[in-house]
């Protein structure tokens, strides 16, 4: 994500690398590519001007700064509007303090909103500890409730769900379900409608009136650009939004939702949406965003995912037999695996500092780690374990001759 403003906003701050002071005129000319940069990837002109006026006003202010390289300034000044941009502050989901947290999810069609609640209700569950329900709501679509149901059997999180029950009622019921199966939160999925769609308006803002959420969150598909901050301003009219969570973060999305969202709605951005799979639902953090737009990686991010894929006692492992030359292509074969649970590569380089621009240029195919794992484990014990290095050739050598010879 992101990956276009980064490269342009990169380029954009290296021509000041060899200038000793800001000038009225290399102030200008960086914030001139800066306001391109911002508007080709589809950022609100108005939130533009604004941006780059205060982002001039901060950098102009600290011109004078001795021992401070020019670019170094114009990107610190860059970076703090940024996340003042974004944030100020990280925004989480309120939690009821008695009975069960009620979560309205509304979005339009096609957001991925129906996956997007079993996301939440597996990140709330193993990060927060609680004991979600998803109500299945979307009576409109066809498949919707089933989906949810197939989800819901995947993540091990009950769904409930009652034929012949109006969305409002249905959700009602719901809720009173929750208190009788000792659920603490309540997820409620409801039919994905176009904003112009006035019935469809009417009936998510009688839930609301109905079940009186704790929070109300809208998902919305960041591919469309400033469409979702035009849709954000519409549900907003109609309902008292909490925030949003911005789905499809790994496609190709420019960015300026992201970017514009707050400023225009006034609603934070909740979480995000990295990828297909049950996990890939991110926290957005507004410091590590800003910082993986400017290229500066999300290390705090990168150590967090590390932790919660690799235990501290296979760390500890395979680092006590790198030191003690024990290391052999049996704990290779475990550090690959344990490399693969990161995530994607690319996604991985992304998160450390100045490596997004490798991960771009670089053609990373994740494929070749599972050749490569297939390879380990077509190998004996015996293979795996030797500490000969001819061993080790002979194996790999043979296994790759049958891989050519066999069959397909």
């Amino acid at each position: 994500m992101f990956e276009t403003l980064t490269d342009r906003l990169t380029k954009t701050f290296s021509f000041l690398r060899d200038r000793k002071e800001l000038t009225d005129d290399n102030i200008e000319e960086g914030l001139r590519a800066v306001r391109q940069a911002l508007l080709e990837a589809d950022v609100n002109f108005k939130v533009v001007k604004d941006f780059t006026d205060r982002v001039k006003e901060r950098v102009v202010g600290g011109r004078r700064i001795q021992g401070v390289e020019a670019s170094q300034q114009f990107v610190a000044a860059f970076h703090h509007e940024l996340v003042q941009l974004m944030g100020p502050k990280d925004v989480r989901l309120e939690f009821a303090k008695n009975g069960p947290t009620i979560v309205l999810m509304a979005g339009l069609q096609g957001a991925g909103k129906t996956t997007t609640c079993a996301k939440l209700a597996k990140h709330l569950r193993d990060k927060h500890g609680r004991r979600p329900l998803l109500v299945a709501a979307d009576v409109k679509r066809p498949a919707a409730v089933e989906q949810l149901k197939v989800l819901g059997r995947q993540i091990n999180v009950p769904v409930f769900h009652k034929e012949g029950l109006a969305p409002p009622a249905l959700c009602q019921q719901g809720v009173a379900y929750a208190l009788t199966a000792g659920a603490d939160m309540v997820i409620l999925d409801t039919a994905g409608r176009l904003h112009v769609d006035q019935a469809l308006m009417d009936e998510v803002r009688d839930i609301a009136q109905l079940v009186r959420p704790t929070n109300t969150v809208l998902v919305l598909d960041a591919m469309t650009g400033q469409d979702a901050v035009n849709s954000a301003k519409a549900f907003n009219d109609t309902l008292a939004l909490t925030g949003v969570i911005l789905t499809k973060l790994d496609g190709d999305a420019r960015g300026g939702s992201a970017v514009s969202l707050k400023a225009v709605t006034g609603k934070p951005i909740l979480y995000v949406g990295v990828g297909e799979k049950i996990d890939d639902l991110d926290t957005f953090h507004v410091e590590r965003m800003a910082g993986r737009i400017l290229g500066m990686g999300d290390v705090v991010g990168l150590v967090e995912k590390a932790q919660s894929a690799i235990s501290e006692q296979e760390a500890q492992d395979s680092f006590e037999k790198l030191v003690m030359g024990s290391f052999t292509l049996e704990d290779m074969l475990a550090q690959l695996r344990m490399v693969r649970k990161l995530g994607p590569m690319k996604k991985v380089l992304g998160m450390m500092p100045g490596m997004s621009g490798l991960a771009d240029s670089v053609n990373i195919d994740d494929k070749q780690m599972n050749r490569l794992e297939a390879l380990f484990t077509s190998m004996t014990p015996r293979e795996l374990s030797s500490p000969s290095s001819s061993t080790w050739a002979a194996a790999v050598a043979s296994r790759r001759a049958r891989g050519k010879t066999s069959p397909r």
